[in-house]
Formats: structure tokens, sequence, C-alpha cells
């Protein structure tokens, strides 16, 4: 039999690893594969020739794995260029030398570009090697899935931090602004998820261009009514021009997309200074929010480990190339989902947008459809085996 190759890509997340302990506990379960290597630092590391063998990795560590944040086998941000196939022609090498028939590669957007460039080029070249894409996103706009692997985590984490900081925000009398500030650069998700709490009183995506006017007029509103205003913000969140309201934005991430942060604090300087208000607070979330570990949702991980099963299971069909597993919910009143596949090109370059329709108008929040599509995805807690108080973690694979 020939060998398999794993791979992580992008930013990570809190079940990203649970996708990679299904890769591995799906091909001890049913063997394929001879030897599951795992890419150490994505494309890039592979390039470099940089293996590391999963195969027989013990249940108690494929266990922990899956609570382990960050990307174990570590990650990269390198991007394959079409119209030159050095890279490509390199990691065949690799592939041959190793016995490799397949990558599994989890990622986002760029990634899922990636799996499909591959698959593509292979295909022109008549080289039979086969790419597979898992996804992963706390930003949750990946197209045909319903949701992707890491986002309910994420947004279980933006809920509880809300959750707490309004009540601490609240302890005192004096009238207070406080803005929490998400990931989200072309999509809304994350942010729009903190509506589940109940506590948002101005919510700003980036699916509705900012008007810095509107915005002023709501936020004082707001604080005549009850002296507080409890804000959450997009971090991609722009005015009708295409710029950032964030403070600074640095040119790219090395895929050409904007590295953003400050949108907080953008908001908290225009309302001192249009005097809407005496006090504001400002969070931003920041990393914490996507390697938040100990709130898990159960349904992430659960999900996640079973997409990483899916993509193997499906790969033993050999015409199996090109395609990112994803899942779908079933129609009815109690949460529940298939697991489904298709063409990578569907999944990349492209955004999936919080609909319009859910959005209501003036940053007053989301509709009652937003309330049902998130809620089902945060609920249950993994039990999280502890070491020395706090969980216990893979020491990652790259680092060894």
């Amino acid at each position: 039999m020939a060998n398999c190759l794993v791979a992580q890509s992008g930013g990570p997340t809190t079940v990203i690893n649970a996708s990679l302990a299904g890769v591995v506990k799906a091909n001890q379960l049913n063997p394929i594969y001879d030897t599951v290597y795992g890419g150490l630092n994505g494309i890039e590391g592979i390039l470099e020739e940089r293996l590391y063998d999963l195969t027989n990795m013990s249940e108690f560590e494929n266990r922990v794995l899956r609570q382990t944040p960050s990307s174990a086998l570590g990650s990269c941000r390198y991007k394959l260029k079409r119209d030159d196939d050095k890279d490509y022609r390199r990691l065949v090498e690799v592939m041959d030398k190793y016995n490799i028939e397949i990558l599994f590669y989890i990622g986002g957007n760029d990634s899922m570009d990636t799996v499909d460039a591959l698959s593509a080029w292979a295909k022109r070249n008549n080289v039979a090697k086969r790419f597979v894409g898992i996804p992963k996103t706390v930003d949750n706009d990946l197209m045909v899935t319903d949701h992707c692997p890491g986002f309910a985590s994420a947004a279980k984490y933006v809920n509880s931090v809300v959750t707490s900081t309004w009540l601490d925000y609240n302890v005192y009398t004096r009238s207070e602004v406080f803005v929490l500030e998400t990931m989200g650069r072309d999509a809304g998700w994350l942010a729009g998820s903190a509506v589940i709490s109940g506590k948002v009183d101005l919510l700003i995506l980036p699916e509705v261009d900012f008007d810095k006017e509107v915005f002023l007029s709501q936020v004082k509103k707001c604080m005549e009514t009850k002296g507080k205003c409890y804000i959450v913000v997009s971090e991609g969140a722009h005015y009708a021009d295409g710029s950032y309201i964030a403070a600074s934005a640095a040119a790219n991430d090395g895929f050409g997309h904007a590295v953003l942060g400050g949108a907080g604090n953008a908001l908290k300087n225009m309302i001192l200074e249009a005097g809407v208000a005496p006090r504001v607070k400002v969070q931003d979330l920041s990393t914490a929010q996507r390697c938040a570990n100990y709130t898990q949702s159960f349904v992430d991980v659960d999900e996640a480990f079973k997409l990483g099963m899916s993509g193997h299971m499906r790969s033993s069909n050999p015409n199996f190339t090109g395609q990112v597993v994803g899942v779908v919910r079933k129609p009815g009143k109690e949460y529940d989902v298939e697991y489904i596949a298709g063409p990578a090109e569907n999944f990349a370059n492209h955004v999936k947008n919080v609909p319009a329709e859910w959005i209501k108008p003036n940053y007053e929040g989301l509709t009652q459809e937003a309330y049902e599509y998130f809620t089902p995805l945060i609920q249950g807690e993994p039990t999280l085996i502890m070491e020395n108080g706090v969980p216990a973690y893979v020491k990652p694979y790259h680092m060894k």
C-alpha cells in the first residue's frame, strides 16, 4: 500500500487538531495507507521534506490531541503560484520519495485554493497524486459547508466573554461604553454570534458599510436610554469606499489580505471625540478567541473529528481528489448534520457572508434566524483531560 500525508495551514483554531486526529484514527481503524505522515508547517515544510510519522499514535495521545489548541503540525501562509510549477514538481518529488499517494490539507479559504490548484495541476500534467481539503476557520466564511470547524468553539468563547464583561462593566452606576472586537476580515459571523448572549446593544459587521453618523446617533440613543452601551465590532468593518475603520492595517499577510486590528479603538476615539459618552473600554479578543480550548464546543470537536475521518474514508475511492469535505444541516427541529464532499473550486476563493436578510438596520443586531443558526453550534462541552490544573496538550510535532 501507499502512504498518506496530512498537513495544516492558515490560522489555527481550537479544533483543527481534532480533524488531524480524525485522519489518524480513521487509518488505524481502516488502514488504507501504510504510513500516515504529518507535514510540518504546511506546504512550506513539506517542500523542505519535514515530515513526522503519526501512524501509531496511541489512543490517549489521539484523545489529548483533540483538545490541543493551535496547529500541532505547525502552520504556514505559503501561497502556491498557479503560473509557476516549480513548487508543484518539488512537492511531487517529496511525495514520490516517501511513496505518498494523497495529501489531506486542513485549512481555510486559501488552503482550499491550494487543494484546487494542486489537483488541477496534477490533472493537467497526468500526475497520479491526490489532494483533499478538510475545512477549518473561525471566520466561518467558506462556501458550501453549513459552518466551518473552529467557528463554533470561537463563538462559544466570544459569548462567554460578552456575558462576563457585560456583568463586569455593569457593576458601576457610571455612564460607560464597552467595545468588544472580534476576528472576521471579510465576514461577520464571529461578531454576529455574540447576539446569542442577549447582551449586545450594537453590532457592526463587514457586510454593511460603516456610517459614522448613524453609528454615533445610535450610541447616543443607547446612552440616553440606559447610560450604558455594549458594542461588538468585527475587525473587518469598513466604510463605503472599502477603507477599514481600524486605526491601522498592514499591507498583506502573504496572501494579499490586510492584517487588521484596531477597529475597537477606532470606535472608542469616535465616541470620545463626539462627546457621546465620557468613558469607553475596549476589549480586543485577539489570538485568544481562536485558541481558548477550555471553551471548546462539543459539537465543534465532534464534527471536526468526523470530518477528518470522512476525508480519509472517502479517499478509499481512487477517483476522490480535488474535493473538500463539509457538513450540511438536515431539516427538522433537532440539530443534525450529514457529511458531504464537493469540488474544491466551489469552496475556495469565495466568501460566505452573513445573510443580508438576517441583519437588522442601524446596527441593532440580527434576526431570529441568526439565533437559530448559531445556538446549536455552541452546545456541549467535551470532558477535558487535565494536567496540573489546566487542559493537557500534545507537545507540537513541529517542536519535537
